[in-house]
This record gives structure tokens, sequence and C-alpha cells, in this order.
């Protein structure tokens, strides 16, 4: 294989990975998750947390661009975790990722400043759900159904 294929010339940098932090309860599924990710070399996992109360500690450490949320959590759910991540990590952008598929669930997480959710039973959704928040989209799981759902503007943010 051609040598200048495998690595960059020099001057030019990859960019950087992507941080996310993964937050979920249930150990296997955090593990499918951070393995998803760990396949692409654009993400670095650079936390995970099991419960609410260590995910705001992580997220305020960390300080990761992205975060992969459960709302199923123990100690603090997934929505107030959202909610106090907004005023204490605002510049990281929040996916949920959960079994909740309510509308009005749905639509407390995405006014509280989330930009996308992902239905556990639709993993095929995150990487897609990923590239759009990072591409400046939002995205909602396939599995919500064709609802529709409000993104407020950061103006309209509760923070």
């Amino acid at each position: 294989m051609d040598s200048k294929s495998e690595h960059p010339s020099p001057g030019l940098s990859r960019p950087a990975a992507v941080r996310v932090l993964v937050v979920e309860d249930f150990a296997a599924f955090r593990e499918f998750v951070c393995l998803t990710l760990g396949d692409s070399p654009n993400f670095r996992v650079v936390g995970e947390a099991s419960e609410g109360l260590e995910a705001i500690q992580k997220a305020v450490e960390l300080r990761p661009d992205l975060i992969l949320l459960d709302i199923g959590l123990p100690s603090l759910n997934g929505i107030e975790v959202a909610r106090q991540m907004r005023s204490l990590v605002p510049e990281s952008k929040i996916i949920f990722l959960t079994q909740e598929s309510s509308a009005d669930v749905v639509q407390e997480a995405l006014s509280l400043g989330a930009r996308g959710y992902v239905v556990k039973s639709n993993t095929e959704d995150l990487l897609a759900a990923v590239s759009a928040i990072l591409s400046g989209m939002t995205f909602v799981s396939k599995a919500i159904g064709d609802r529709h759902f409000n993104f407020p503007t950061e103006a309209q943010l509760p923070y």
C-alpha cells in the first residue's frame, strides 16, 4: 500500500476526534455503544458513567463534545441530568439514547436542548444521529414515528 495514503502529509493534520461521554446504567449496552463508536477514528470515548450524579461530575470534569445519555438512570434520571448539564457544560451536545418512546418524554428531552433522540431498539440510528448532530442538524429516531417535535433555538433554552 502506498505510504502516502496511510499518513497525512507533513503540515496537514487529521481533524481531532469527537470526545464522547457515554451515560448508560446497563453495562452490556454501554459497552456496545463504546465499541460502536470505537470502530471509527472520528470518535474517542473519554468517559463512561452508569448513574446520573456520576454523569454530571464526569461531564464537568471531561467537558466532552458529545454526551450520549440514557433517561432511566439510578440516582438522578436522564431528564434531570440533561437539565443540569445544559447549565454546567452548555458546549456539550446531548443525544438521548433510551428505551422511552413516549411523545411527551421525547418533547421534554428536546425542550432541554438535546439535539437528538435515539430509541435503543433502533441502534442502527446511533451513528446517523451522531453524524446529524455534529453537522448542526437534529435527529429523532424513526421508531418514534412521524410526529412533529419542537427543537428550541439556543435563545429559547432554559439556561
